[in-house]
């Protein structure tokens, strides 16, 4: 599967600062300094309704931890994936009529549409979890013989006893884990399973859905958790810098996944730190599919739009905050714009050095992107009031703004 095309990203002078980003696992910041090459894996769509606000407030997130990482001089391989075999994906199909793979790869190619006009940089690899089953299909074998995982009913299931750190992600006690299950695709109260919590690693095949050969394990198709846990192992090792995605896959996803890997690996932890994005709300409630109430990227670029206004939008809000869109977020963004663009079109201005600095100063923090933005108002302001005659400032700012922040003026 391939991704979507990358734009320039244009250097700037000086050093970038290594990133402090919070840590779902501990609780807190910490420092992560990589080494020449910084490892990335988020867990991509589901492509059966894409590109709501809530995609794209995720993957602007991880696409300032790249640039900031970039702003280093590391090179930074980053991995995504595409969920494109899932209930809600064949649920979707038959509820419309249509075929699953047609939806699923219509769906993918909208989401590689926003994507480009988002400026999001692109993963070195883009992998769906059809392509990756050859390779899931020997680890799920690996963790049955070792007696990680157990058969019920021709389905296989991981056994979360069998890993000593199981809980060390999401941090949250076995009530929660049981209520979470229940609400993100899990079947705690399945009878004959170990735990409640044992989630599912191979699917035997059912009627009417489509399966693969799963040598030993017979027909069927994988668990949610163990295709991303193949692909990351696969592209990235053990020990990656950064696994990320929304808040709501700490558990059970990211926690179920980092087990699989460390029981398949003897190996802790799968990764230095587990990195979540807040939710995006629109009329009171958290923007899903389930409600109903999207917003679309690509409906708001139908609409004319500027994707650098959208994208405004997403920075105006630290990035692990819960938020809501409203009309009045996206026209703030659209004025902030015009300003910004109206002060680098002017052939001098304000010095722009303290400014660069003030920018990587507040992503190295948490990605704190509201901080970065105000500090671009203030310099657009003393531009307004004619405050420097540096030429080369509004050039500065505009290569700093698009490096740093993906917004091109």
């Amino acid at each position: 599967m391939h991704a979507w095309p990358a734009s320039e990203v244009p250097a700037l002078p000086g050093q970038g600062r290594d990133l402090r980003i919070h840590d779902t696992a501990t609780g807190g910041l910490v420092p992560l300094v990589p080494g020449p090459v910084a490892r990335l894996y988020v867990c991509g769509i589901t492509p059966y309704d894409a590109t709501h606000m809530g995609h794209a407030a995720t993957y602007n997130a991880f696409d300032l931890v790249q640039r900031v990482w970039l702003d280093t001089k590391r090179q930074v391989h980053y991995v995504q994936n595409v969920t494109d075999v899932d209930d809600p994906l064949l649920e979707r199909a038959q509820r419309d009529g249509v075929d699953w793979v047609a939806l699923a790869e219509q769906e993918t190619a909208l989401f590689r549409e926003d994507m480009t006009a988002l400026r999001m940089l692109p993963p070195r690899h883009y992998i769906g979890a059809v392509e990756a089953i050859p390779g899931i299909v020997p680890l799920v074998e690996r963790l049955r013989d070792a007696g990680a995982a157990y058969d019920l009913d021709g389905d296989v299931y991981f056994s979360v006893e069998s890993d000593p750190h199981f809980g060390q992600v999401s941090r949250l006690d076995a009530a929660a884990m049981r209520l979470l299950s229940a609400e993100r695709g899990g079947d705690p109260d399945r009878p004959g399973k170990k735990n409640p919590l044992d989630p599912m690693l191979w699917m035997a095949a059912r009627d009417g859905e489509p399966s693969w050969d799963g040598a030993s394990l017979g027909p069927g198709r994988p668990g949610w958790h163990i295709e991303c846990v193949a692909i990351a192992l696969d592209h990235l090792g053990m020990g990656f810098d950064i696994q990320g995605g929304g808040s709501d896959l700490a558990f059970p996803h990211h926690e179920m996944g980092a087990s699989h890997a460390q029981v398949l690996t003897g190996e802790f932890p799968m990764a230095k730190a587990y990195v979540h994005a807040g939710m995006v709300g629109y009329d009171g409630e958290k923007m899903s599919k389930s409600r109903g109430n999207l917003v679309f990227v690509s409906a708001l670029r139908r609409d004319g739009v500027d994707p650098a206004a959208i994208r405004l939008a997403l920075l105006a809000h630290h990035y692990r905050s819960d938020w809501e869109w409203t009309d009045q977020v996206l026209q703030d963004a659209v004025d902030r714009l015009d300003r910004w663009r109206a002060a680098v079109s002017r052939p001098d201005g304000p010095s722009a050095e303290a400014l660069v600095e003030e920018i990587r100063e507040a992503l190295s923090q948490d990605l704190d992107a509201p901080a970065a933005l105000a500090a671009v108002d203030r310099w657009a302001a003393r531009q307004d009031t004619g405050g420097g005659t540096d030429t080369g400032a509004p050039g500065v700012v505009s290569r700093a703004v698009d490096a740093l922040l993906g917004v091109a003026l």
